[in-house]
C-alpha cells in the first residue's frame, strides 16, 4: 500500500479527474509510461537511483518505474483523490510541486509526465517548479519531462476533439475533449509559450535531449555540478 504524508484525502474526483480516469485504463497508462521511459534510456539508469515523480496523479508512472526495476520511488501530486487511488510500494505525498517536501540534493532523478501544463501562472509557476526540482537533485541528477506540444499532429487531434460525431463514437476522444475543456486556460497558456518554456528548462538544466514529436515535447537534462 502507498504511504501517505498528508491528511486523509477525499475520495471525490472533479470533472477533469473523472475524464482522466476514462481516457486510459491504469494498465494502458502503465504500458505507455513503461515504453516511454525505456525510450528515454531508463534501462541505463542506476537501479538504486532515488526517483521522484512530480504531478504523479494516480501513480501509474511509479508503477512503470517499479516494473523497470527501480525501488526507491516517491511521488507528489496536488490531488488527494488521485493519490488515494495508488496502491504500490512508493511513498506518495499530497502537496504542491512548487514546494517539494525533500531535502536539498537528496534525489537522483525528478520526472514529470504531463503535469507542468496544469500550472496556473506562466512563467512564474514553472520557474518555481523547476527551481524546486533542481534544488532537490544531486549534482548531475536528471530532470525528465514529457509534456503536450503544439505540433501539427496535436493540431489534428484538437480538430478531431471538436467534432461531435468523433466524441460520440470514440469514448477516448470524448474523455480527451473533456479534459481539454476543463484545463483550457492552463493548457492553451502552455502551448502558446514554447520558447519561454524551453529557455527556462535550459536555465536550470543542461539538456541531453530536447525534441518535439507527435504532440509531445520530451526533455532530459542534468543539473550542473555546483548549481543551487
Amino acid at each position: 500500500m502507498a504511504t501517505f504524508h498528508s491528511p486523509s484525502p477525499s475520495c471525490g474526483l472533479d470533472p477533469w479527474e473523472t475524464a482522466y480516469t476514462r481516457f486510459e485504463t491504469p494498465a494502458q497508462e502503465i504500458r505507455k509510461f513503461t515504453r516511454r521511459l525505456d525510450e528515454l534510456g531508463a534501462a541505463d539508469w542506476p537501479r538504486a537511483a532515488e526517483i521522484v515523480e512530480i504531478f504523479c496523479g494516480r501513480g501509474n508512472g511509479l508503477h512503470a518505474l517499479s516494473r523497470l526495476g527501480f525501488t526507491r520511488l516517491e511521488g507528489v501530486d496536488l490531488s488527494a483523490a488521485l493519490v488515494a487511488r495508488y496502491q504500490g510500494p512508493a511513498k506518495l505525498y499530497v502537496g504542491d510541486c512548487r514546494s517539494l517536501p525533500f531535502d536539498n540534493g537528496s534525489k537522483d532523478i525528478v520526472i514529470v509526465q504531463g503535469g507542468l501544463h496544469h500550472l496556473k501562472k506562466l512563467p512564474d509557476d514553472l520557474e518555481q517548479t523547476l527551481s524546486e526540482a533542481a534544488r532537490v537533485l544531486r549534482d548531475d541528477g536528471r530532470f525528465v519531462a514529457v509534456e503536450p506540444w503544439l505540433t501539427p499532429f496535436l493540431v489534428c487531434v484538437h480538430w478531431v476533439c471538436r467534432r461531435r460525431v468523433a466524441r460520440c463514437m470514440v469514448p477516448k476522444i470524448a474523455a480527451l475533449a473533456t479534459m481539454i475543456d476543463h484545463e483550457r486556460d492552463t493548457y492553451e497558456q502552455w502551448l502558446g509559450q514554447s520558447q519561454i518554456i524551453v529557455r527556462l528548462f535550459d536555465r536550470f538544466f543542461s539538456a541531453e535531449l530536447s525534441s518535439s514529436r507527435w504532440g509531445k515535447y520530451v526533455y532530459v537534462g542534468r543539473k550542473p555540478t555546483g548549481a543551487r
